[in-house]
């Protein structure tokens, strides 16, 4: 199945409400911030890879821009990257978007692997790129010619590193799966629609997928090597089960930031004053991010699917809102939990300063 699927922006459909039993301090508290133009935002983790009629106004309502995120993926089918859309959407709305580039390892063990990739690159963050993204390619799907799985710390890898560090490019790094990737299918679980939907990625029926602990290392490692550059952990680091986990890791790497995008179910899972106080503990480490998206082109789309679409994106974005800033009941991917009402301090911090200060876009 092709990424773009689970890119849709139906990630997150499960309807939120408040209980009877919030009390009036509660719905006071939300009050305070139920406007979503209250704080500026940026959305460290998106995939709108087609335009649409109806993003600019709803980023402009969500006082709000967003990081288009490219991703090269190995299959079955070869290599998929989806950059030309992004640059061409990007170009399109300078003032809403910003561009993130990708690398992959096929073809690692080429003599010229690194300065073919470097040249990518440099083309790409010539054209506007502000970060690199590496997938979970590393470690779980490409393979060099000895037929090993290529993992992120890979020293054939290094002179790339080195070069995004003298450009001064950060990375954006979904290596690794959540642990529900080595585990049965569990119906409870915020990841059984995607694995049961994407069995290519459950490592638990693919005996010869490393280890997650194997993968976790290699990642650790090739952070404490490179201290000098700025390393955004997607989805809370592939730890979003146990916030412990990416605690010890921020203590661990100064180098180290984490996005929640796709994972805030599994932080919904918590207890909610536990989470509340990671959040607060880490508020200049951690960046908003929410991994929406599109994969169809808008002349493919009826008007009512466009709506729908619509309706959809605008309502999961005001759930994650109320999520980070009230003291909501919130049933999220199957999770209920109550809001984190985090301070707007805070809020401004993990909603727009941290990305600000992690791209250099000041």
């Amino acid at each position: 199945m092709k990424i773009g699927v689970w890119l849709l922006i139906f990630i997150l459909t499960a309807s939120s409400c408040k209980t009877k039993s919030e009390n009036t301090a509660q719905d006071e508290t939300s009050a305070v911030l139920s406007d979503e133009r209250s704080i500026k935002k940026i959305d460290v983790h998106s995939h709108y890879k087609f335009s649409r009629e109806y993003l600019p106004a709803l980023h402009q309502k969500w006082n709000m821009q967003s990081v288009l995120v490219d991703v090269s993926i190995e299959d079955s089918t070869g290599i998929t990257r989806s950059w030309n859309s992004y640059l061409a959407h990007a170009q399109k709305h300078p003032d809403l978007f910003f561009l993130c580039s990708s690398l992959i390892g096929v073809g690692i063990d080429s003599p010229d692997f690194a300065e073919q990739a470097i040249q990518q690159l440099k083309k790409e963050i010539d054209s506007g790129a502000r970060m690199v993204k590496v997938w979970k390619n590393f470690g779980m799907v490409t393979k060099d010619t000895s037929g090993h799985f290529i993992q992120i710390d890979d020293t054939r890898l290094q002179p790339v590193w080195d070069f995004l560090k003298q450009k001064n490019i950060p990375v954006m790094a979904h290596i690794g799966e959540p642990e529900q990737a080595w585990r049965p299918l569990d119906p409870n679980n915020p990841h059984y629609g995607y694995y049961k939907n994407n069995p290519q990625y459950h490592a638990y029926k693919i005996p010869e997928i490393p280890s997650y602990e194997t993968i976790i290392t290699a990642r650790d490692k090739w952070i404490e090597t490179n201290p000098d550059l700025r390393i955004l952990c997607a989805h809370m680091g592939s730890m979003s089960h146990n916030i412990d986990m990416v605690a010890e890791r921020l203590d661990k790497f100064p180098n180290m930031y984490v996005e929640p995008a796709a994972r805030f179910g599994d932080l919904a899972s918590q207890d909610s004053k536990k989470v509340k106080a990671f959040f607060e503990k880490y508020q200049d480490r951690i960046l908003f991010g929410s991994d929406y998206g599109n994969s169809i082109p808008e002349n493919a789309m009826t008007p009512d699917e466009i709506e729908l679409e619509k309706t959809n994106l605008n309502d999961n974005y005001n759930k994650l809102w109320r999520y980070l800033s009230s003291s909501d009941s919130l049933l999220i991917r199957g999770q209920k939990t109550q809001g984190l009402e985090l301070s707007e301090e805070v809020l401004d911090k993990i909603y727009y300063q941290n990305t600000i200060s992690f791209l250099k876009l000041n």
